[in-house]
């Protein structure tokens, strides 16, 4: 299917990565569902760039089923047709600051049930009440975020890296599953990104290092990291799931 023929579910879709990724489908001519949790403002910022007839702001809790079945609903009913692709990208709660994280001795089971509820739950979440409308197409494409640090964990984030790689088991599982039903379902996976909330806490050394470090010779951004999220929606990945593309400047060579 063709990107322009696509109805786009973006989660966490107001800022960062998220709003790269909606307005870089917005660009390739697709309908996209702006996912929010908190800041509509923004979420309508987003929707305001891409433009209205073409996109909406939604609000849902990913951790929430009830929240993600509505949020289905309104999108069919306001595009005519079932959403044909999803972005899992919504990140729960956190802030890429090495100096403040919590290390073995002080950090709680109930860290990495956050982690884990924001990322494997809510794809859960997603899948299973977007699933159908795939099916009745043959046609779908899932993306989820994950990061290079589950392949490098240079700052061992232990909650975040660890949901990240459940998410990347999740990944090759569901590929296999809903392969047959004509649903690809592959993981793109950044590194720190200049300069999004997320990492505006980090501190600056830390992409100076980056930089040095990097073989591109500078840090990416989170539009490239979305260029490469739409090209796994596009026919020209048709042949391909069950995949993890690391888009970092060669800093992690997987």
């Amino acid at each position: 299917m063709e990107l322009k023929d696509q109805v786009v579910l973006v989660t966490g879709a107001s800022r960062g990565l998220g709003a790269a990724t909606a307005k870089a489908f917005g660009e390739a001519g697709a309908k996209v569902i702006v996912n929010y949790f908190q800041n509509s403002d923004k979420a309508q910022q987003v929707v305001n760039e891409i433009g209205s007839d073409r996109a909406i702001a939604l609000r849902a809790d990913v951790r929430n089923p009830d929240d993600l079945q509505l949020l289905v609903e309104q999108a069919n009913h306001h595009f005519g047709q079932p959403i044909t692709t999803i972005v899992n990208n919504a990140l729960i709660d956190f802030s890429f600051n090495g100096d403040d994280r919590k290390q073995l001795n002080a950090i709680e089971w109930q860290d990495y049930h956050k982690q884990l509820e924001g990322s494997v739950g809510a794809t859960l979440n997603t899948l299973q009440a977007a699933r159908e409308g795939m099916t009745q197409l043959q046609f779908g494409r899932i993306i989820n975020i994950g990061t290079n640090l589950v392949q490098n964990p240079v700052v061992p984030y232990h909650d975040y890296n660890t949901s990240k790689a459940a998410l990347l088991g999740m990944t090759r599982s569901m590929a296999k599953e809903l392969g047959p039903d004509g649903i690809t379902v592959n993981m793109v996976s950044g590194g720190l990104l200049l300069k999004t909330d997320a990492s505006a806490a980090t501190p600056d050394a830390v992409f100076d290092i980056i930089k040095a470090n990097t073989p591109i010779g500078r840090v990416v951004t989170p539009e490239e990291v979305a260029d490469v999220v739409v090209f796994f929606a596009s026919p020209s990945s048709r042949a391909v799931t069950g995949q993890n593309l690391v888009v970092d400047g060669g800093l992690v060579m997987d």
